[in-house]
């Protein structure tokens, strides 16, 4: 980078379909719920940060971007002028955390509209042109080939095991274990044609795409729009029914399962740990609500707060909840070295924080759950399960093959075969 960053927003008075504006031929970016969200494409800037030190070192990094910035913005909402995206490793011990400063955006919230323009040589941003074109599966060039995991299944179930006995033997109160599996293809994956399949098939869920990492997550780590905080805690699963009254049989066990609803109060009490000490006021639920997905329904606590003076950014929050219960365990520190013992694999980038923050510390943020990691032709799907005292080994292998179901149909699947489930 030769010069500060200069931003310039326009307001549009359509965007359009947003994942149609991202090109073949350049790596993009994108945050979507439903129709809204951000798309970006080419890069004004890039920031590397790794180890124990990346949340705060992605904090700084962003802040000196933006400390010399010349901005205009027109539109003036959450996710207008310098928007940065993220993606984090899930350990300390793993490198790959990456964040970008695309050199194009596109965005709608609601009824806004807009595109940004950033450079990073001193030159005047200019308005951009934009041409969408329609992202279909054709564009896939190939069924995809599974390779297996890291772990075999039955090692799996010997390391859910013998957790199951540790938490019994009291060395932890959860853990989250998780698997990945292996797929490639004769030609490389489109990862645009993944998020379009999965913001179809998920629109509840934050389909997102940085750095080669795609997925849909339920899980909201942390939304920060001014002082208002939102975030979204997910821990108990089950199925969905194959017909309503199977359906709602499946949810009422679900909400009724002592050993899922412990499993989530561990996850909604290290939120409420980590936001309640930040926060004027924080509002939640006195017990979890279902959360009802296309595959999956999950037992769900959304908290609502206002941050205190001075409020803390989007990073400062996602630094501080990283890793929650819902993907590390209790206590953090001791899962976090049960996982690395027993896991058999680096979790890269899954289960760690993806989404975007703005020159207000403003942000979306997301847990990359319901994902995969791109290379070329090559890629790799995860999925896992809370792991406590009254778990069963051989059920908590069935949700990860549920949970796996979910990006594997977006790998599979023809765009007119993947319609949404109603809710």
């Amino acid at each position: 980078m030769t010069g500060p960053l200069r931003a310039r927003t326009w307001e549009l008075p359509d965007a359009g379909a947003l994942l149609d504006h991202l090109p073949a031929a350049t790596a993009g970016v994108a945050w979507l719920q439903g129709d809204d969200g951000l798309v970006g494409w080419g890069e004004a800037a890039r920031l590397g940060t790794d180890g124990p030190d990346r949340f705060a070192d992605a904090e700084r990094g962003v802040a000196a971007l933006l400390a010399d910035a010349e901005v205009e913005d027109e539109v003036g909402v959450p996710g207008t002028g310098v928007v940065t995206f993220g993606t984090f490793t899930f350990d300390a011990r793993s490198t790959g955390s990456a964040l970008v400063v695309p050199a194009v955006v596109v965005g709608r919230r609601g009824a806004a509209a807009w595109v940004t323009a950033v450079t990073a040589d001193g030159s005047v941003p200019v308005r951009p042109v934009l041409e969408p074109r329609t992202v279909t599966g054709d564009e896939a060039a190939d069924r995809p080939r599974y390779a297996g995991s890291s772990m075999p299944d039955v090692h799996w179930l010997e390391a859910v095991a013998g957790a199951v006995e540790r938490i019994r033997d009291g060395e932890l109160d959860k853990v989250v274990l998780a698997r990945d599996h292996a797929v490639w293809s004769r030609a490389p994956f489109d990862p645009r044609v993944l998020a379009r399949r999965l913001n179809r098939r998920f629109p509840g869920c934050a389909t997102f795409v940085v750095d080669g990492l795609v997925g849909a997550t339920p899980e909201l780590l942390v939304r920060r729009f001014g002082p208002e905080v939102e975030s979204l805690a997910l821990a108990g699963t089950a199925r969905r029914g194959l017909d309503d009254a199977e359906d709602r049989r499946l949810g009422e066990a679900l909400l009724a399962s002592a050993k899922d609803r412990w499993e989530h109060e561990l996850a909604a009490t290290t939120v409420a740990e980590v936001l309640g000490p930040r926060c004027a006021t924080l509002e939640h639920p006195d017990g979890p609500e279902l959360l009802r997905l296309d595959n999956v329904m999950h037992l769900a606590t959304r908290f609502r707060g206002t941050l205190a003076a001075p409020a803390a950014t989007s990073l400062e929050l996602v630094g501080a909840l990283h890793p929650t219960a819902a993907v590390g365990g209790v206590p953090r520190d001791r899962a976090v070295e049960l996982i690395r013992e027993v896991e058999g694999m680096d979790r890269g980038r899954y289960a760690a924080p993806v989404g975007w923050t703005d020159g207000d510390g403003d942000g979306e943020w997301g847990i990359a759950l319901r994902c995969a990691e791109l290379s070329g032709a090559r890629a790799r799907l995860f999925a896992g399960a809370g792991i406590v005292a009254d778990s069963l080994p051989e059920d908590e292998l069935e949700e990860t093959r549920v949970k796996l179901r979910a990006m594997q149909s977006a790998f599979e699947a023809p765009d007119d075969l993947m319609p949404p489930r109603p809710g």
